[in-house]
C-alpha cells in the first residue's frame, strides 16, 4: 500500500509543483485546497456482533472513532480560462465507498473521486472529459458540502459519479448539459453499454431548480444490476432538486427521484423512488440546524438491501468555528416497511430480531481548507 500511494502521488505532486510554477502567468490560475472529516457513531438498538443498524453510505460504524475522508483538490485554469483542469483526490471511508465500483479492478484510480479537463470554446458553452461526481440529487460526497453529516437513501442507492464527455450550455441562469458516460459509477470498464445524461437548470430570484437525468439501452446480460441477478436492458431515472431561502435565515431544499429497470430476461419493469425535504434556519453565524425528512418507496423491492418502504428524520446542529471549521452533532430515526421475505423490518433490536425503526447518534468534525 505505501508502494502503491507513492506511485499516486509522486506525479500529482509533481504535475502540482509544474502547474504552480506555470501558474506565475498572468492568464493561469492555480488553486489547492482540501478537507479533512471524522466522526464518532452510537446505534441505540445495534445487538452486537458486528450489526450497525446503518443502511446508507460512510457511517457503517458502530460505537467507534471513525476517520471520514482527507481530500486534496487543484484547479488550475489557462489561456484565460479558456482551458482548466481539476484533479480531486479522496483518501478514506467516504472514498472507499465512493469508488466501489473499481475497488477489483484499479487500485490506483481508487482514490480519483474527480478528474476531468474544461475546454471552453466560446462564450456559453464548456466541454468537460473525465470524471465528475453525480449531477443527480441534493446530497454530495464531500462533507464540508452537506448540512447533516449522514446521507440519506436516495443518495446512497442513487448514481455517485459519471466518466465520460458532457457539454454545458449556459447563458444567464439558463443551463443545459448533455452527455454520455461508462455505466454509473465506474471509472473504467469493458461495456458497450453507455450512459446517457442530461440536466436542465434554471433561477429565477433565489429560487433555483434542476430537473436530471440518467439512462442506458442495451443489455447488461449477466450483471446483477438492482434485483435482478441476470442484468438489466434498461435503466431510466428522472431526478428534481430545488432550493430557495426565504429570509437570511430560513431557506428549503427539495429532492425527488424516480427510477425504473427493465430485466434483461423479459417481464415487468419495477422501480423504487423517492423524496426528501431539508429545512434550513441558520440562527446566527455560528449556529445552524437542518432537518431532513425523506422517504423512500421500494414495493416492487428493486433496492434489495431495503424493506418496501424506508424513511429518515434527522436533526443536524452545525456549530461553525471560524470559516473553516464545523462541529455536527446529528441525531437519527430510521423507519422500515418488511422487507421482501417477510420480516417485520430491516433493522435489529437489541435482542437480534427484526425491528421497523431505529435510533442513531452522531458527532462529526469537518474542516476544509
Amino acid at each position: 500500500m505505501k508502494k502503491i500511494t507513492k506511485k499516486l502521488m509522486l506525479p500529482v505532486l509533481a504535475a502540482i509543483a509544474t502547474l504552480g510554477a506555470q501558474a506565475q502567468d498572468s492568464t493561469r490560475t492555480f488553486v489547492v485546497s482540501g478537507s479533512a472529516d471524522g466522526y464518532y457513531r452510537y446505534n441505540f438498538n445495534a445487538p452486537g456482533g458486528g450489526a450497525t443498524n446503518n443502511l446508507t453510505s460512510f457511517t457503517n460504524s458502530q460505537n467507534s472513532f471513525e476517520l471520514g475522508m482527507a481530500t486534496l483538490r487543484a484547479d488550475a485554469t489557462a489561456d484565460g480560462g479558456k482551458i482548466s483542469a481539476t484533479a480531486d483526490l479522496g483518501f478514506g471511508r467516504r472514498e472507499d465507498e465512493f469508488s466501489y465500483a473499481t475497488a477489483s479492478s484499479s487500485t490506483t484510480l481508487n482514490p480519483v473521486k474527480q478528474l476531468y479537463i474544461n475546454y471552453t470554446p466560446g462564450k456559453y458553452i464548456t466541454f468537460t472529459a473525465g470524471k465528475w461526481g453525480t449531477h443527480i440529487g441534493y446530497e454530495v460526497l464531500d462533507a464540508y458540502a452537506n448540512r447533516n453529516y449522514s446521507m440519506d437513501y436516495m443518495f446512497s442507492y442513487g448514481p455517485f459519479s459519471h466518466t465520460g464527455v458532457k457539454a454545458q450550455y449556459q447563458k444567464g441562469n439558463l443551463g443545459i448539459m448533455l452527455g454520455v458516460a461508462n455505466p454509473t459509477d465506474n471509472s473504467t470498464t469493458m461495456s458497450t453499454v453507455k450512459t446517457l445524461i442530461a440536466q436542465l437548470s434554471d433561477s429565477v430570484g433565489p429560487f433555483k431548480a434542476y430537473l436530471n437525468y440518467q439512462g442506458f439501452f442495451g443489455a447488461t446480460s449477466g450483471t446483477a444490476f438492482g434485483s435482478f441477478s441476470e442484468g438489466v436492458k434498461s435503466m431510466n431515472q428522472i431526478d428534481l432538486v430545488a432550493t430557495t431561502s426565504f429570509t437570511s435565515k430560513f431557506g428549503l431544499g427539495l429532492n425527488g427521484t424516480y427510477q425504473t429497470l427493465s430485466p434483461s430476461a423479459g417481464g415487468s419493469s419495477i422501480s423504487w423512488w423517492g423524496a426528501a425535504a431539508y429545512f434550513n434556519y441558520d440562527p446566527s453565524a455560528k449556529v445552524g440546524w437542518t432537518f431532513r425528512g425523506e422517504y423512500l418507496g421500494n414495493s416492487d423491492y428493486a433496492l434489495t438491501a431495503l424493506g418496501k418502504d424506508m424513511y429518515d428524520l434527522t436533526l443536524s446542529m452545525n456549530y461553525r468555528v471560524g470559516s473553516n471549521f464545523t462541529l455536527i452533532p446529528e441525531l437519527r430515526y430510521d423507519g422500515s416497511g418488511v422487507t421482501s421475505e417477510g420480516a417485520d423490518g430491516v433493522f435489529q433490536k437489541s435482542d437480534g430480531t427484526a425491528s421497523s425503526s431505529t435510533f442513531s447518534a452522531i458527532i462529526a468534525a469537518v474542516y476544509k481548507f
